[in-house]
């Protein structure tokens, strides 16, 4: 992988996690696309884990001192926020099976996946440890849980399409513009196909 390559893909992450620090509606976050992005296009399994989790990190740190400062309601670092990250596991497996098959339905239905897997996930946890609600520790109880978060699965389905869109399409459109971010066929690498491509 040329340099390059390497920095506008750090750039593209690092971009998308810092935006979570502009106001936006519940859950319409770049988590699960950043984490996504960078397992599918980042070279290496430690370059591709570490990268988005560092990006993520440093945008929740942004929020956190935006939110210190007083400039928006949403805050950056949160008892039980390890479920979150733990839940964007499921999306960094996802990121590295598509690798080498990267066009618009294997990203998109990848990006389904992440969604409705972090919306399972994190909802069980706040149904089981509780997160400032408190639910019966019952089937009823897990089931009104989801049922209640709901509503937010909307904007988490928006926001990973929407994050996952922005990612891998101005990483096809740069491709497509400057050959020296193309990716080579080397024998460390896996070939890539453009998310645009049939």
């Amino acid at each position: 992988m040329t340099k390059p390559r390497l920095w506008f893909l750090c750039f593209l992450a690092v971009v998308a996690a810092a935006s979570h620090a502009l106001p936006h509606p519940p859950n319409f976050s770049p988590m699960a696309a950043v984490a996504l992005f960078g397992a599918a296009t980042l070279p290496g399994r430690w370059s591709a884990l570490v990268v988005p989790i560092a990006a993520l990190l440093l945008g929740d740190l942004l929020l956190q001192v935006t939110y210190w400062a007083g400039w928006q309601q949403h805050w950056g670092f949160y008892k039980g926020q390890w479920v979150v990250y733990a839940c964007l596991l499921p999306s960094i497996l996802l990121g590295f099976a598509i690798r080498s098959r990267r066009h618009f339905a294997t990203i998109a239905l990848a990006t389904l996946g992440s969604s409705l897997f972090f919306f399972a996930a994190t909802n069980f946890a706040v149904w089981a440890y509780g997160s400032g609600v408190s639910y019966p520790k019952t089937g009823a109880g897990l089931l009104l849980c989801y049922e209640a978060a709901l509503p937010f699965l909307k904007n988490s389905l928006l926001g990973d399409g929407f994050y996952s869109l922005v990612l891998f399409g101005s990483l096809a459109l740069a491709e497509a513009l400057f050959p020296v971010l193309r990716t080579t066929n080397s024998k460390t690498e896996l070939a890539y196909a453009s998310p645009l491509a049939d």
